[in-house]
């Protein structure tokens, strides 16, 4: 199988393992070694950006509070069941770090404070999203799941991770394959 880097995983609507239900993940590596993701459509409750600015004493304090509620409010995804304390942050190319991963020549993961700071005071990427945790797959593992008819691949759409609203995610990701929940068989399709 191609690796799907910088492509969505769209769960089946059957998808047994709940901590996925109707989840959309960004594949951010995938090779020999496995793959991992950030899902990035469901919003952990009662958490937001400046709570994470507080937590990590990223600037001060007074700082935090004025900054403007469309920053300090933003939302901050469960990115997946694996280090659900470490925060992982997926934005544009116009920013970049020493530590920056290069998803694609649109995309950068960062996973490290200075991100952080420059999303709250700048200079900040254009577009961003805070995810908390991650999806991984061992070697095969993620293969072996889309051949069971687990997953489905959608490309690339920066509408899609920055743009379409949270909750929106999940069927706007399934519209782009031109098929609806409603649509969706969990029979797998082989010959």
């Amino acid at each position: 199988m191609n690796s799907l880097e910088g492509q969505f995983l769209v769960a089946m609507p059957d998808m047994e393992d709940e901590r996925f239900a109707e989840s959309v993940i960004l594949v951010v590596g995938h090779g020999s070694e496995g793959a991992m993701g950030l899902v990035v459509n469901h919003e952990l409750a009662n958490l937001r950006f400046a709570d994470i600015l507080d937590e990590l004493d990223l600037g001060d304090p007074d700082a935090v509070i004025r900054l403007p509620d469309s920053i300090r409010q933003r939302a901050v995804m469960r990115g997946g069941p694996v280090e659900k304390g470490r925060g992982f942050v997926l934005h544009t190319g116009d920013y970049q770090s020493g530590n920056t991963y290069k998803v694609s020549d649109d995309i950068g993961l960062t996973a490290t404070l200075d991100v952080l700071k420059a999303m709250a005071f700048g200079p900040a990427p254009r577009s961003s999203l805070l995810a908390l945790g991650c999806c991984g797959w061992s070697p095969g593992q993620l293969e072996e799941e889309i051949g069971a008819n687990g997953w489905l691949t959608v490309p690339f759409s920066r509408e899609l991770l920055f743009d379409i609203p949270v909750e929106q995610r999940y069927d706007r990701a399934l519209e782009s394959l031109h098929i609806t929940r409603a649509s969706l068989s969990p029979e797998a399709g082989h010959g």
